[in-house]
């Protein structure tokens, strides 16, 4: 997913718990299942940054260091401006773009 494209806002909003766990039925299971998206998208961010900044890694020391360090501070700059991973796991939740299940939930068949 593109994260630099997404509708989630920079900052922490307030929540109406009523709604908020409306397609769990459980406000716990809610949580657990924007964190459990959240870690994803954590996990996906720091590869996607880690990817960018292999480019400029070097391992010998020259002048044109200088240079690289700023490329690599703009990159960090951008990815800290994006919002957090949590904040974008809560829009993407409350948006019904998340797929999740509960296996306990499900019915299991009955064994004799």
């Amino acid at each position: 997913m593109d994260y630099k494209k997404s509708n989630a806002p920079v900052t922490t909003q307030t929540r109406n718990i009523t709604t908020f766990d409306d397609s769990t039925g459980n406000l716990y299971e809610a949580v657990v299942v924007c964190s459990k998206r959240a870690n994803q998208i954590a996990v996906e961010m720091k590869q996607e940054l880690n990817k960018k900044l292999e480019e400029f890694a070097s391992f010998s020391d020259n002048l044109e260091e200088v240079f690289e360090n700023r490329e690599q501070i703009e990159i960090s700059k951008f990815y800290e401006r994006l919002p957090k991973p949590s904040l974008i796991s809560l829009t993407e939740f409350e948006d019904g773009k998340v797929y999740f299940r509960n296996p306990d939930k499900e019915s299991k068949p009955k064994t004799k």
